[in-house]
């Protein structure tokens, strides 16, 4: 079965095709694909007011191209003392060419002398297949925002999320354990079994 991962975000990949493989490769035969095999793939604009309303927009527009099964994910942190922020809006909240870096930076400045740095990750993750109905899953990551960044691992706000009952950032995790606690791990577990009909 091919699976269509609809993304050209390599840490992503990476880090979605390992769950994958780790979660239903001994059971499942699923050729895993992303969207560098299809350069010419529409460029899905993002603009649901929700996680999930992005990712099934993305899993709609790249299944109808390419006529495979595909998986979509979106994802945001939300910090209790920005009121949600960056929220669904974290990929270009510090500007639409912002790196890792920047985006960290602006995320640490806005938190400057804020006691309270709650703050949890949240993925939806969309299943669909050419002409069905989409199907979505959520997954919740609680923790907290340090002070500065640490450890090399990872992508996006990784190095500044400490997830609870850590000392660690996502970072500093390293993949193996950040693939079994984070949102995103959490969402695939059950987007896994929205993949079983179409493995039979």
């Amino acid at each position: 079965m091919k699976l269509i991962l609809a993304t050209r975000n390599q840490g992503k990949v990476r880090e979605l095709t390992n769950m994958l493989c780790g979660e239903a490769g001994s059971k499942q035969q699923i050729e895993v694909i992303s969207l560098e095999s299809y350069p010419d793939a529409p460029e899905v604009v993002e603009d649901g007011n929700t996680y999930m309303e992005n990712a099934i927009k993305k899993a709609s527009v790249i299944a109808e191209y390419t006529s495979h099964l595909t998986l979509a994910d979106d994802a945001g942190l939300e910090v209790d003392a920005l009121d949600g922020a960056p929220g669904i809006n974290s990929k270009r909240w510090a500007g639409e060419d912002a790196t890792d870096d920047i985006r960290i930076a602006k995320l640490l400045q806005a938190l400057e002398g804020a006691t309270n740095r709650r703050a949890r990750f949240i993925a939806a993750i969309a299943v669909v297949h050419p002409n069905s109905e989409p199907k979505g899953v959520l997954g919740v990551c609680e923790g907290h925002i340090r002070c500065d960044p640490a450890g090399e691992s990872g992508f996006g706000y990784d190095p500044v999320f400490v997830p609870d009952g850590y000392n660690q950032t996502f970072a500093e995790l390293g993949e193996e354990i950040k693939n079994r606690i984070s949102h995103r791990a959490k969402a695939l577990e059950q987007a896994i079994a929205l993949l079983g009909p179409y493995t039979l």
